[in-house]
């Protein structure tokens, strides 16, 4: 399973006073169990691409491959398409509709057709994937949550359908610190147990620097650029030109280069800011300095 995107153009309102071009010329490659970054400002066309590779629109040029499946052909089940490719929305707390936290994420499978005892097993499966004790929140109303617990709850429906592609449109907005981190370290343990394709849109440059594998820049409806974290935010100025920040320890530890502190470059979690001073101060030590 990968998704490969080739020349993806969409214009919206086509052909009227008020066309827009919200993608041209988008290209890039995801490779099976990949873990894809994508990070932009506000209006780059996140979104928009995000909609492209769940067949929600239609590109305009270009094709989308999921697999061995081009999603832009005529003729092909979106139904289908949107069984393997699970996209969750932001704030998808507000779509919670149903008595209890088992009914709302067994939503989804029983659209499917599936058998009541299979419908079961997937909806403990989701819950407890999520970090949800089965037995103490099945009953619950999804309601009486915490927003956080909601979150969960949402993001559940959509893992219980089983997506080969998980998608995932700024999944922590709005939550508090705890929350954050709690649903961070689901989302990284969902991707770790079921090796499919997960794919984060994110605001926060250091979730999307600890959990990519790469990471693509979108500045106006355009690629910037794609490579592993460490290779795209060694291009601060380059990033900086497109609206966009490095992950907070990486601007300190880059302050402290700028100021003759020789600890190697690109630097992106505090784990190893703190080996590379360590060291660095070690030396220091060493030689009398």
């Amino acid at each position: 399973m990968s998704i490969q995107v080739k020349n993806l153009k969409h214009i919206y309102e086509k052909g009227m006073p008020g066309e827009s071009v919200a993608l041209e010329d988008i290209t890039f490659f995801v490779e099976d169990g990949e873990f894809l970054g994508i990070i932009g400002h506000t209006g780059s066309g996140k979104s928009t691409l995000l909609q492209h590779l769940n067949g929600l629109l239609k590109p305009d040029e270009g094709t989308i491959e999921i697999g061995d499946t081009d999603i832009t052909a005529s003729g092909i089940s979106m139904v289908e398409i949107r069984k393997r490719i699970g996209l969750v929305f932001q704030y998808p707390e507000y779509q919670l509709f149903e008595e209890t936290v088992a009914k709302d994420v067994a939503f989804g499978p029983r659209n499917l057709g599936l058998g009541e005892e299979e419908i079961e097993e997937r909806v403990r499966e989701a819950i407890e994937l999520v970090g949800l004790d089965y037995e103490k929140f099945k009953d619950r109303s999804p309601f009486e949550l915490s927003g956080g617990q909601k979150r969960r709850v949402a993001i559940a429906g959509v893992i219980a359908m089983r997506p080969e592609v998980l998608i995932l449109d700024e999944p922590t907005a709005g939550l508090d610190p705890k929350a954050h981190k709690d649903v961070l370290t689901m989302i990284e343990e969902v991707h770790r147990r079921t090796g499919n394709i997960t794919i984060l849109v994110s605001h926060n440059m250091a979730d999307i620097a600890g959990l990519s594998d790469k990471v693509l820049v979108i500045d106006s409806g355009r690629m910037v650029t794609i490579g592993t974290p460490k290779e795209v935010f060694s291009h601060r100025r380059e990033l900086s030109g497109v609206g966009l920040d490095l992950p907070p320890i990486t601007q300190l530890t880059e302050s402290l280069r700028d100021r003759g502190m020789e600890i190697g470059e690109t630097i992106l979690s505090i784990d190893e800011a703190a080996d590379r001073i360590a060291e660095y101060l070690n030396d220091k030590g060493k030689n009398g300095c």
